[in-house]
């Protein structure tokens, strides 16, 4: 029987070096696409995926983040006695259920795998969910949501891959593709960052991941790899030797929101897509000679 996903994990540990100096005091996960941060993107998803635990793996200066999924009781008594009701309403829709969020620190820089591995003790014995952040998706319904669809049917571990141009996997973890549909398919192997002629396919791991709880007993025991941090990617290629890892390429647009360039691109396909400023915005990059004139296609 497929054990059911409770937990989310989020890693909030990084620094933001590539948004400096807008990241000295403040964290990369709070930059706003439009007017939500962005690690709000990510527990939506999860919400809406089911999910009723989420963990941040976080660091210093991120008590920030911990502060946003908390009440903020003198802004909502503002916001109430002003009459500003939707704006109240949506605040508190945004914020999951009390005793819903745990927080847990890493406290040295040593990786993806290693933030996966300091959240051991609050997931426990159990499958759970891993949400890069800084990957925001516009999917209906939600990537992870998605991918729940397919562990349902598949059990074992699911990872949402997209596309990319085959001159660019070496940015990227690259699965291999065996056989099966879009939405399910099965992963005969995985590699981090190959060269363009090395890769065995031009799947990308874009940052949503249902891994099974092995896979922390098995990131006690990495060595560190590329960069010199311990890879999730490694722990995962050993893991698939004894479990099955089953793809899915979702419906849906990533924005890579850790680049300038992501996150500004993930600004304009927002806008664009909100009924309530998409003309106005339209209106305005045709005052700058832009020309953006239709919807956002994905």
């Amino acid at each position: 029987m497929t054990r059911r996903v409770r937990t989310a994990v989020f890693p909030v540990a990084g620094l933001g070096t590539r948004f400096l100096p807008a990241t000295k005091a403040m964290p990369k996960e709070m930059l706003t696409v439009v007017d939500r941060p962005v690690i709000q993107y990510a527990v939506d998803e999860a919400r809406e995926a089911g999910i009723e635990h989420f963990v941040f793996v976080t660091g210093r200066n991120k008590g920030v983040i911990e502060d946003h999924f908390d009440r903020q009781y003198e802004l909502e008594q503002t916001l109430e006695i002003r009459g500003k009701t939707e704006a109240l309403l949506e605040l508190q829709r945004d914020l999951p259920s009390a005793g819903r969020t745990s927080f847990t620190r890493q406290q040295e820089p040593l990786g993806l795998g290693h933030a996966v591995w300091c959240a051991r003790e609050l997931v426990g014995d159990q499958p759970f969910a891993l949400l890069l952040p800084d990957m925001v998706f516009m999917a209906k319904p939600g990537v992870l949501k998605q991918m729940m669809a397919t562990y349902e049917e598949t059990g074992g571990n699911i990872i949402g891959v997209e596309e990319v141009d085959p001159a660019d996997v070496s940015s990227y973890g690259i699965v291999a593709r065996g056989s099966g549909p879009d939405a399910g398919f099965r992963i005969t192997g995985m590699v981090e960052k190959p060269s363009p002629q090395e890769a065995p396919s031009n799947l990308f791991i874009s940052g949503r991941y249902i891994l099974q709880p092995e896979i922390f007993s098995l990131l006690s025991e990495q060595t560190k790899g590329a960069g010199g941090e311990i890879q999730l990617t490694d722990a995962m290629q050993i893991m698939i030797r004894s479990q099955m890892f089953t793809g899915v390429k979702y419906e849906g647009k990533v924005f890579d929101c850790g680049s300038k360039i992501g996150f500004l691109t993930a600004n304009v396909a927002f806008a664009l897509d909100r009924p309530d400023i998409s003309e106005d915005f339209r209106k305005a990059t045709r005052n700058l000679g832009l020309g953006i004139d239709g919807d956002y296609l994905g």
